[in-house]
């Protein structure tokens, strides 16, 4: 499907300039820092050099002292405390966190995650009976509970209270909990609204330690735990998210817990370790003990205490990955001849309901017919008598608001703009197809269906060498609202005949007038041979990699598009 190049506004060039002064880069680099909302040396010091003492403090946060005092009347009354959180990556690192780091001070406590497919997202029922079997009388809740109004309800019968540490959106109405920290309630005026599951739970733990003289020391080892979460959730990567990235990334390239350690080495990871290795190494393998079994296996191997623990968990956690991926894949190529076989043009939407899918991979399945069909997407399976799934929209769409004027024909939906989970009654299933059509197509921009490629700037061949290259380097790390930049260089020319790897990749290198040749090469492209051998001159859009072989380092140009 053909790309829409998008490029970023220009800053002020006088500007630009003058910034390129101050702090001695070249002009693309300064209007890309201008572009991420740098505009002095003074802000430029904060973007390159993350400083912990630049974290938010974390009483800012609405309830925050409430919870706190909780958490400490607990301890102190010897209370069984109970720590909660969801299946996916953000949740068990954010249980994997809160546990270990509390345990160290405290014994009395235990962990749960509901089971996916038994008990669904969020606080359950199940778990509550659970709790209050083992004499739990104070649940901490992470990466959910912020729509559990009837099982925190329940809880309280139970005599269970409740500190919510979520971070998705609120309904109109908060739960009973005696304290809910979500940097997204309307009430709430912490500066950094953004955190993902984990790093809720970590300013929980951050303000413990202040109100209680616990060195930030104390805390520092699970910043690779965050790091994960951040970058497994897709989460912007700025203000307070980059400053755990960065530290939580040197602790998995230097010094990783056991179980991260044994998830890098079974994905053969190299260092150092970034947002990239975590997305496509270590995410889906912990992702996958809660999508093929439970999650319960990922936490073990979080808190693994020994090398040969971990190996073993690792390993069972790739096995699960494996499958996974065999799951993923023919459910995917189902899906795609579901929609071809009745494609319409003319749709804005996908929802598709097949009752024998597996429930752990249709998010997967969603984004991977987004990538071919590109429009709001939404595949659903059946579970305990119901139509339950995940939804996935394209850039630019918000979903979760086009689920929330559907919620009159759903059981319970949740999310973020981009993803969503929802769950119905099976006969309520025409009508929510209908009802989610009608929403998205008075809703959606025309551009929002067409798959777009965001560039930074145009800059010529030349202009690539080992100082700009290290800059580059010193921007990350990269993620949402700090992508790795991605260029355009205009009327280069093929050198030489392109290269066809394992059938569908493509390398090549090109010329610009003056400039040196350069290397290039598309992962999936290979078929853009016949129109690269053509001897014409065309446009090329990329990020800039290294290359490394027999000892030799080389630009590489990592091709996003060609017109």
């Amino acid at each position: 499907m053909a790309k829409k190049w998008v490029y970023k506004t220009l800053p002020n060039q006088e500007e630009s300039q003058r910034l390129a002064s101050s702090i001695n880069v070249s002009l693309p680099v300064a209007i890309m820092l201008k572009q991420r909302g740098v505009h002095s040396f003074d802000e430029a010091k904060i973007f390159f050099r993350p400083s912990l003492e630049n974290l938010h403090n974390p009483f800012l946060m609405k309830d925050m002292d409430k919870a706190v005092w909780r958490l400490e009347e607990a301890i102190r009354n010897r209370e069984k405390i109970l720590i909660y959180g969801d299946y996916d990556v953000d949740g068990t690192t954010a249980v994997a966190s809160v546990y270990g780091f509390l345990r160290q001070f405290y014994t009395s406590i235990l962990y749960y995650t509901p089971d996916r497919y038994t008990e669904g997202y969020g606080v359950s029922i199940k778990g509550m009976d659970w709790a209050k079997s083992q004499g739990v009388s104070l649940v901490i809740c992470l990466d959910c509970g912020i729509k559990s109004h009837d099982a925190i309800h329940y809880a309280q019968e139970l005599d269970i209270d409740f500190i919510v540490c979520d971070h998705h959106l609120p309904a109109n109405n908060l739960p009973e909990a005696f304290a809910v920290l979500d940097p997204k309630r309307a009430d709430c005026s912490y500066p950094f609204k953004e955190l993902s599951g984990c790093g809720v739970g970590f300013k929980l733990l951050q303000a413990f330690c202040q109100n209680n003289n616990i060195p930030f020391d104390k805390l520092y080892p699970f910043l690779d735990l965050l790091a994960v979460s951040i970058a497994a959730d897709i989460v912007p990567i700025i203000d307070e998210n980059r400053i755990f990235t960065h530290f939580g990334l040197q602790l998995l390239s230097y010094r990783p817990r056991f179980g991260l350690k044994a998830l890098m080495d079974i994905a053969s990871l190299k260092k150092p370790i970034d947002v990239s290795s975590i997305v496509f190494g270590i995410a889906p393998r912990l992702n996958a003990g809660g999508r093929i079994a439970h999650a319960g296996e990922s936490i073990r191997l979080l808190l693994a205490d020994n090398e040969g623990e971990a190996t073993k968990l690792a390993q069972t956690a790739n096995t699960s990955n494996e499958t996974r991926r065999n799951f993923d894949t023919n459910i995917t190529q189902e899906a795609i001849l579901l929609i071809e076989k009745d494609f319409n043009p003319n749709m804005r939407t996908t929802v598709l309901f097949k009752p024998d899918w597996h429930k752990g991979v249709v998010g997967i399945v969603a984004a991977r017919c987004i990538e071919k069909f590109y429009r709001p997407t939404i595949i659903l399976t059946q579970s305990d008598g119901k139509a339950t799934g995940s939804a996935r929209s394209v850039n630019g769409f918000d979903i979760h608001h086009a689920l929330e004027e559907c919620a009159d024909l759903l059981d319970q939906y949740g999310g973020h703009a981009h993803a969503a989970g929802l769950s119905l009654e099976l006969e309520n299933l025409p009508a929510f197809k209908h009802k989610f059509e009608s929403v998205v197509a008075k809703k959606i921009e025309e551009e929002h269906l067409t798959p777009s490629q965001e560039i930074d700037c145009v800059i010529e061949l030349k202009q690539i060498n080992a100082n700009f290259f290290k800059i580059l380097k010193q921007m990350s790390p990269f993620g949402p609202h700090n992508m790795q930049p991605v260029f355009v260089s205009k009327s280069v020319k093929l050198h030489g005949t392109p290269m066809i790897l394992k059938d569908s990749h493509i390398k090549f290198f090109i010329k610009q007038e003056d400039s040196p040749l350069v290397e290039a090469i598309g992962f999936g492209m290979a078929y853009f041979q016949e129109f690269l051998s053509q001897d014409r001159v065309f446009d090329i859009c990329y990020t800039i990699s290294e290359n490394e072989y027999k000892g030799r380092r080389n630009f590489q140009l990592m091709i996003k598009d060609i017109h």
